[in-house]
């Protein structure tokens, strides 16, 4: 399958590349590889593009004869095969406005079930990525219902200074790339994972990755393509820094001390408690206020790009 690469970082636009295979050691038809992100529990939204009429086979049956329906997940619609990793949910149909109720969970690559004559909702579920359909079921049916889910993968690579980051040190965000009409994204997924595949429809998402519990951000745009595999690397600037309240310089930090971390025009970034807390940070000038007891004091400092420093706060 293809594969593209997106190479992104702070302020850079983003590049692509291209393969003509999943990267997979697997021979199971459309699976993605690598995924290791739980499907989500249950569709928060439901849109039904259209319907399918599922027809009875053989001659004249009762009018509630149960039918027998095979259910495939496709992964493009030239009818690559997903064959692992499906979640699907059969709803009940209702009118207008009212929730749909769920009648049964599979897991199974193609399942076949046996439903009664009516409307249902069928959702197919692959990592993050899914589709939405309704099907009206006729009298004894015998067939197989076919659902083009148009997923692609996404993998993010990242980079500190040009390094791999420490574990858990690295977290992305997944917004959809269209704002609705309150100029807000819808956030797909949080805190992903770098270097795990994650299933997504096919579509443009906005990434924004985050270094250590601050503002060391990166935000950038990627284009998931159905049946290819999106790979964007991410490069993060960023500086580490300790914060002490002393009486005297060198002294010992004091306990119990409350910190807060604001920009020179009084925006917060950062709030603790401790005696000498430790944040990532983006490279620019920053304002520490320290309040230990009834009496705050404050002291003005920048960092650069891959500082470790040591800011200590003087009780005077």
């Amino acid at each position: 399958m293809l594969a593209l690469s997106v190479i992104l970082a702070a302020g850079a636009a983003p590049s692509a590349r291209a393969q003509d295979q999943w990267d997979s050691g697997i021979t199971l038809r459309g699976a993605i590889p690598g995924n290791t992100e739980d499907a989500p529990e249950q569709p928060s939204t439901i849109t039904i593009p259209n319907t399918t009429v599922v027809p009875r086979s053989g001659g004249p049956v009762d009018e509630n004869t149960p039918a027998k329906i095979n259910l495939v997940a496709l992964l493009t619609a030239d009818g690559q095969q997903i064959d692992r990793s499906l979640v699907w949910r059969i709803f009940e149909d209702t009118a207008a406005g009212v929730e749909s109720k769920l009648l049964m969970t599979r897991r199974e690559a193609s399942p076949t079930l046996e439903l009664k004559p009516g409307d249902y909702i069928v959702n197919a579920a692959f990592g993050r990525a899914d589709v939405t359909r309704k099907i009206t079921v006729a009298p004894g049916a015998d067939a197989s219902e076919k659902f083009v889910i148009n997923a692609g993968g996404l993998k993010v690579k990242v980079l500190v200074d040009g390094n791999a980051p420490s574990p858990n040190t690295v977290s992305y965000d997944i917004f959809s790339g269209e704002r609705d009409q309150l100029d807000n994204r819808t956030r797909i997924m949080s805190r992903a994972k770098p270097d795990v595949i994650v299933r997504l429809n096919a579509g443009i998402y906005r990434i924004v990755s985050t270094y250590g519990d601050a503002n060391a951000t990166v935000e950038a745009d990627v284009t998931v393509e159905a049946g290819k595999l999106t790979e964007a690397s991410i490069s993060h600037s960023a500086a580490r820094v300790t914060f002490k309240l002393v009486t005297r310089p060198g002294g010992d930090a004091l306990p119990d001390t409350q910190w807060v971390v604001q920009t020179p025009e009084g925006e917060i970034i950062k709030r603790s408690v401790g005696a000498l807390p430790t944040h990532i940070l983006a490279p620019g000038t920053y304002t520490i206020i320290a309040k230990n007891g009834t009496h705050a004091f404050k002291r003005d400092f920048t960092l650069g790009d891959g500082d470790i420093a040591q800011v200590e706060v003087l009780m005077q």
